[in-house]
Parts: structure tokens; sequence; C-alpha cells
């Protein structure tokens, strides 16, 4: 009877122990649907827009989490280091949102992920995290496919390009805040209050340009699914960072940072089967580039910065 019940709990014991890595897996294959929601409401509405409605939904989604997770709230939510982790959030995210309304979700993310590389740059100066020749080396490569993507003056999408780059270069930033700020704050405290940041900040802009008229903050007439959608998303997003969270607090960041790159797959698809959008030749040639580079310097973080703390990623 014993052996009977050692057999039959194996399975659930595997699955306690990998918990992290199928989170993780989970939460980078829903990602994608939020963009894909994002994109949709593009549609209907303009993308700063959008990115106000996102954040609030968010938010709103996010209060049930906290209360469910209070015990892991730590710290102050509210103070200037979130703020500034809100400021840039709400960048990033606009700046997607506003690259998902003229190009293919795929390549939007394939160009966002130079992120990792700006990142190790960025380290150096800000964190005192300095990076060897190798891991630069690496990282001016992923830049060189970069580029491919973009491809300056060849590009169909033009100036657009730099939208995706400017919101992994915030992003960037604000892992940067994140770290810093998660000395005297639970990882959970930080990403609330700077989701709740992000959301006053993105409704400051968007009301200032529809006051000048330049901005409509509801959905074209018609267009009243766009709600459900947005209700949705909100969800979605809440439900990956929740997930991403309970991955980092159960693995280390190196065993989880390869599972990121699932975001790009689900993102193709989805761009594929939503949109009709399949990435060119060219975005192919460069998101391998860029992928290679990240996995390099993923790969000499773990081999040689076992025992420093690990980075954590928070839900976009």
């Amino acid at each position: 009877m014993m052996m009977h019940t050692d057999i039959r709990s194996a399975p659930w014991a595997v699955l306690q122990e990998r918990s992290g890595m199928i989170f993780m897996a989970l939460a980078m294959l829903l990602l994608p649907v939020g963009d894909t929601f994002a994109k949709l409401l593009t549609g209907a509405m303009d993308p700063v827009a959008v990115a106000m409605w996102r954040l609030i939904a968010q938010s709103l989604c996010l209060l049930p989490v906290a209360f469910v997770l209070r015990r892991q709230l730590r710290g102050p939510m509210f103070s200037p280091v979130v703020a500034l982790s809100g400021a840039l959030l709400s960048v990033s995210l606009t700046g997607l949102i506003f690259a998902f309304s003229v190009m293919p979700i795929a390549t939007a993310i394939a160009i966002f992920f130079v992120e990792p590389l700006i990142l190790t740059v960025l380290a150096g100066p800000l964190l005192g995290e300095k990076a060897g020749p190798r891991r630069l080396i690496a990282v001016g490569v992923g830049l060189i496919g970069a580029l491919i993507v973009i491809r300056p003056g060849g590009s169909a999408y033009g100036w657009a390009t730099l939208l995706p780059l400017m919101s992994a270069f915030a992003y960037a930033l604000n892992m940067i805040v994140l770290k810093r700020g998660s000395a005297r704050r639970s990882a959970l405290t930080m990403q609330c209050g700077a989701t709740v940041y992000a959301a006053l900040f993105v409704c400051f802009g968007a009301g200032a340009l529809a006051l000048a008229g330049d901005l409509l903050l509801l959905p074209a007439e018609g267009q009243g699914h766009a709600w459900a959608i947005i209700a949705a998303l909100g969800a979605v997003a809440a439900f990956s960072f929740v997930l991403i969270a309970e991955a980092f607090r159960r693995e280390e960041a190196t065993v989880l940072a390869p599972f990121q790159y699932f975001e790009i797959l689900a993102a193709t698809a989805l761009g594929f089967f939503v949109f009709g959008d399949f990435p060119d030749a060219f975005t192919w040639a460069g998101l391998a580039v860029i992928l290679g580079s990240g996995i390099y310097i993923f790969q000499r973080e773990q081999v040689t910065e076992t025992s420093a703390p690990r980075r954590k990623r928070g839900g976009r």
C-alpha cells in the first residue's frame, strides 16, 4: 500500500519541485495574450487611452491579489522610488502599445527583447555590477541583431521601430529601480505600488491630451465590446504578474530566464492567427541574433555569479 502511495504522489512531487518553471512558462505564454488584447483595442481607441485603461483595469485586478497575498507585503508602497518605477512602467507600456498599433506584435517584441542586453550595460554604472569583455561583446552582437530587425531607413514601419526600443530602455531602467527599491520592500509591494503610480501618471497625461482635444478617452462609437476586452486585458495582466512573482519566489532567476523566450513564440503564433501577421526573414534573423546574445549572457551570469543576488522581472 505504501508503494502505491509513493507512486501516486511522485508526479505531484515533481510538479511541486518544478512549479516555478511551470508558472514562468505559463506567464510568458500569457503575456502575448495581453498584448493581443491591447493591439485589438488600438483599433477602437488611441494607444494612450489603451495604456490608461489597461493600467486602471490591472490596478483593480491587483487589489484582491494584494489582499490575498497581504502577508507578502513589506515596506512602504507609496514613496519616491516606487513612483519612479511607476513612471518608467508607464513609459515602457505606452511605447509598446503604440508599437503594437503600427506593427506586428512579434516584430515589436523582437525589438523589445534587447532589454536584457541594455540592462547588462546599465547595471555597471547604476548598480556596480560590472560586465566582462565577453558580455559586452555579446551585448554588441545583440544590438546588431536589433538593427537587423529595425533596419534604419529600410523598414516598412519607419520611426515606429524606435518605440519598442524606447520601451525596452525604460523597462531596463525599471528593473534597476525595482532592485534598488526591493532592499526595503517586497517585490509584491513594489509592483502593486508601481502599477498604481503608472495608472495615475498615464491618467494625468491622457486627461491633459483629452482636455486639449487631441485624444478621445472612450472607445469609438459602436465599439462597446472594447470594455470587455479591457476587463480581460486587466485580468490577464494581473494573473501574469502573480505567476511571475510566484515563479521568482520559488526559483532562481537564471533558472527562469530561458523561459522568457516562450513569449516570442506565443507572440508570433497569436500575431499570425489573430491578425495574419508573420515575421519576415530579416526579423527572424535579427531575432536569432538577439536571442543568442541574451542566452549567452544568462549562461555567463549563471557560471560567474552563482552567489550574487538575481534580478527579478515584474509583469509588463
